[in-house]
């Protein structure tokens, strides 16, 4: 069980720090990005069963219904939500850059409650190859989705619903493609690659956005 603990985490972790890290000036209180990452965590579970659920009542579909209504749809909306609710007006996110702190640790809880689970039922020799995939791809999700909740919480006021609004749809489009493209079974790693380079550099390019975003904000401050 050991190994799979290790293998399950580490890579969330590890992304976490990268983040984390990367924030120029505040960094954020250990203590409230672990609770966002424990969010993450927690809401795992029911949507799992929903997923479970909808399975076994073969009320989900398959392909594109699958991997955009069933996968998509629930996994970035509890993102979303806890967002929203527990993190968006909250003290310490006070500033661009906090957005994408903490948009990637509640994405990175998810992550790697899923990634353990994964691990436990189907074998440590998946640890390599989820790390690179999902548990990577969640925190780009989180970055991207970061990004807009802070443009919605430090842009200008009547921009702040059309912001929240592509919080969600974005990584939402974004996390349909990536299980779509899982879907064409053998060929599906000619597509992958592209799509995962693509990723990283469109969410680099909202990190980089975000620092800009800070720069400015803290210019303004002074």
């Amino acid at each position: 069980m050991v190994p799979i603990l290790s293998a399950g985490i580490a890579p969330g972790l590890a992304l976490l720090v990268f983040f984390y890290l990367r924030d120029r000036y505040e960094a954020e209180p250990v203590t409230t990005v672990a609770k966002a990452f424990l969010y993450g965590v927690v809401v795992t579970f029911p949507v799992m069963f929903l997923q479970y659920v909808l399975e076994e009542e073969h009320i989900a579909g398959s392909g594109i219904l699958d991997a955009f209504l069933f996968t998509a749809v629930p996994e970035e909306f509890i993102k979303w939500f806890v967002l929203y609710f527990l993190i968006y007006t909250h003290t310490h996110f006070d500033e661009p850059y906090d957005g994408i702190v903490y948009a990637t640790s509640v994405s990175l809880g998810f992550a790697t409650a899923e990634n353990v689970l994964y691990l436990a039922a189907h074998g440590v020799e998946y640890a390599f190859m989820r790390a690179l995939l999902p548990v990577s791809s969640h925190a780009l999700f989180g970055a991207i989705m970061g990004y807009y909740f802070s443009r919605a919480k430090f842009g200008e006021t009547n921009l702040e619903k059309k912001m929240l609004m592509l919080a969600f749809l974005i990584p939402f489009f974004l996390h349909g493609s990536f299980d779509y493209i899982l879907f064409i079974e053998s060929a599906w790693i000619y597509y992958m690659v592209p799509f995962m380079l693509f990723l990283w550099w469109f969410a680099m390019r909202k990190v980089k956005k975000a620092h800009m975003l800070t720069d400015m904000y803290h210019r303004v401050k002074m």
